[in-house]
């Protein structure tokens, strides 16, 4: 399976695995997985450490070098056409800028989005995991 992960599932990976599902951490440790991280989550990990909101012990560029060490993901590439789709989504994905990407992203390259956000999971048009 082919998962991308919402930025939380990111930092609760990496910080407080306790807060991730069993279901997600089988599915973040099977060999058979692959890991996709979007920039958006690590745009938004910085934004939410520079205002207080995430505390990473160290500089957000550190934490975030150690942590794409610590756990390999693909790069989850925005392109023009993501842009393009995290506009064209309905509503109902909400307007959070990160979220809308991060829909988009799963959309056109066919992953799995793997989050706890009751409305990304009910927008059935993205498979998702929790």
């Amino acid at each position: 399976m082919k998962l991308l992960l919402d930025t939380h599932a990111w930092i609760w990976s990496t910080l407080e695995p306790e807060r991730l599902s069993r279901r997600v951490s089988r599915a973040l440790t099977d060999p058979d997985n692959e890991l996709h991280l979007s920039p958006i989550s690590v745009w938004e990990a910085t934004l939410l450490a520079r205002r207080g909101r995430l505390d990473l012990k160290t500089t957000p560029e550190a934490w975030i070098r150690a942590a794409l060490a610590a756990s390999p993901t693909a790069l989850a590439e925005i392109s023009y056409d993501v842009a393009v789709r995290a506009v064209e989504l309905p509503d109902s994905v909400g307007r959070d800028p990160a979220d809308r990407f991060l829909v988009a992203t799963a959309m056109l390259q066919n992953l799995t989005l793997v989050t706890r956000d009751r409305r990304l999971r009910a927008f059935k048009t993205v498979p998702t995991l929790w």
